[in-house]
């Protein structure tokens, strides 16, 4: 781990009139800088990996949900810098506070907790307004720990607000500006009832204990970390890049999604899937799926395949430019809904893929 430092200064905010919505930014003016923002998307995540000890893997997956604005759900057991790594990745985009919402789930966790309480002085005119500011439906990074122990009613509340980005206020529908969520569980339960929740996280992700092979790295790495927290410094903010890069780069991808390029000269036109998925790897998308299905039991919904398409393309265009390729759908062993599944993933795909 680096040695203990002072952040360096960053250039003082810009007036709020003065900045620009990147998710208001068109094709032409996107284009001329997106190979920028994926470099500094890339020197982000390789920065912040210095500062864990062999957890690059997860933050890779990390940086690429962010992009595509899909949940990631990390899973294992306590002490095993789940929440650190949110935490840093936080730190280190600069996202203020305002921006940033982090709650503990538990079964007796209220509404309110969430999304904020009653306001008593709309209630007595008669309006069912809750107060939001500080809450979830405020916030554009969302942290949940132990997700899967909400109740119905707040698990009610997440399902409308990861699905439509909305959030209901007297029955009607405000959006909310949530743009990265991610979520922590100790364990997978199996409960029915927590199917569409489960659904909703494409990408799951185990954090394991690092202690049996990085032994002595992990001792000097966390005596670090405790050093940092005492003397109130955070090294791993360098300033490579921000929330807007992350927002830039899913507006880039998005308009290609859009596209529809002519060929050949007869009036014929090219999607995003036959410019950026050759067909020998598409094929091997679909072999792959049909044996995770029939062959591994595991289920793959068809709202997965298309978000799996987008993340693929993420990978492809933040690793490597843009074509998507074999070493991409390596995303699949992270399709898992149990711990079970997990793990038999984690081998089985890199099989399949030829790779073991």
């Amino acid at each position: 781990m680096p040695p203990i430092r002072t952040p360096k200064a960053t250039e003082p905010d810009m007036p709020a009139a003065a900045r620009i919505n990147p998710e208001e930014l068109s094709l032409a003016d996107l284009q001329s800088e997106a190979d920028t923002v994926r470099k500094r998307i890339n020197r982000f995540r390789e920065s912040l990996g210095r500062f864990f000890v062999n957890k690059q893997e997860i933050i890779d997956l990390m940086c690429v949900a962010a992009v595509a604005q899909e949940p990631l759900l990390l899973v294992g057991p306590p002490g095993t810098a789940k929440s650190d790594l949110v935490l840093k990745f936080k730190d280190a985009l600069g996202i203020e506070q305002g921006d940033y919402f982090e709650y503990m789930l538990t079964r007796f966790t209220e509404p309110s907790e969430i999304i904020g309480a009653i306001d008593i002085k709309e209630l007595r005119d008669g309006r069912y307004i809750r107060k939001k500011e500080g809450k979830l439906p405020t916030a554009k990074l969302v942290f949940l720990d132990e997700i899967f122990k909400s109740n119905s009613a707040i698990l009610n509340i997440l399902l409308t607000i990861i699905n439509e980005k909305k959030f209901y206020q007297e029955g009607k529908p405000e959006p909310v500006p949530l743009r990265v969520m991610f979520a922590a569980t100790n364990e997978i339960p199996e409960q029915g009832e927590l199917a569409a929740l489960k659904d909703r996280f494409v990408l799951k992700v185990l954090s394991r204990s690092v202690q049996e092979d990085f032994f002595t790295e992990l001792i000097d790495s966390g005596l670090q970390g405790e050093a940092y927290k005492g003397l109130n410094q955070k090294p791993w903010v360098e300033g490579h890049c921000n929330l807007d890069d992350f927002l830039k780069a899913n507006r880039y991808l998005t308009y290609l999604f859009a596209r529809k390029e002519p060929t050949g000269g007869r009036g014929e036109e090219h999607n995003d899937r036959q410019l950026f998925f050759p067909q020998e790897v598409f094929r091997e998308y679909q072999r792959l799926v049909k044996t995770l299905v029939r062959e591994d039991k595991i289920f793959i919904s068809d709202r997965k395949l298309v978000k799996l398409y987008k993340l693929f393309r993420v990978r492809a265009w933040l690793f490597s430019g843009g074509t998507v390729s074999k070493d991409d759908l390596r995303l699949l062993a992270y399709l898992g809904e149990s711990h079970q599944e997990i793990e038999h993933l984690r081998t089985k795909v890199p099989e399949y893929l030829g790779d073991a």
